[in-house]
């Protein structure tokens, strides 16, 4: 991928993450699928890793298909806490995907 390609995607991906609601999560390969990089799950993942430290993005509301959090630590526990100060159970250590999945 280019330098203006990774620029791109990394605005279509930031788009996307703006939009998602509070109290909602969306998969790496939801993300990636909704800003038009279909079965690019690992893109998403490399973009977010790009976010500054202070973004307002909400970087936390991005788990895997499983439904868990893929952080390693300490990032794990902010995101966790991120997610259920938002409202996001986790049961053994998983999220409701059916109940907590953003599909707009």
């Amino acid at each position: 991928m280019s330098e203006e390609q990774t620029s791109s995607a990394l605005a279509r991906i930031c788009r996307v993450l703006a939009s998602i609601p509070s109290g909602y999560v969306v998969t790496y390969g939801d993300l990636a699928e909704m800003a038009g990089f279909p079965k690019a799950a690992r893109l998403a993942g490399q973009q977010l890793r790009k976010l500054p430290k202070d973004t307002n993005l909400p970087w936390h509301r991005v788990i895997n298909a499983q439904g868990r959090i893929s952080l390693p630590e300490p990032g794990a526990s902010r995101q966790r806490e991120r997610l259920q100060k938002e409202g996001v159970s986790f049961l053994k250590g998983r999220v409701d995907m059916a109940r907590y999945r953003w599909k707009p």
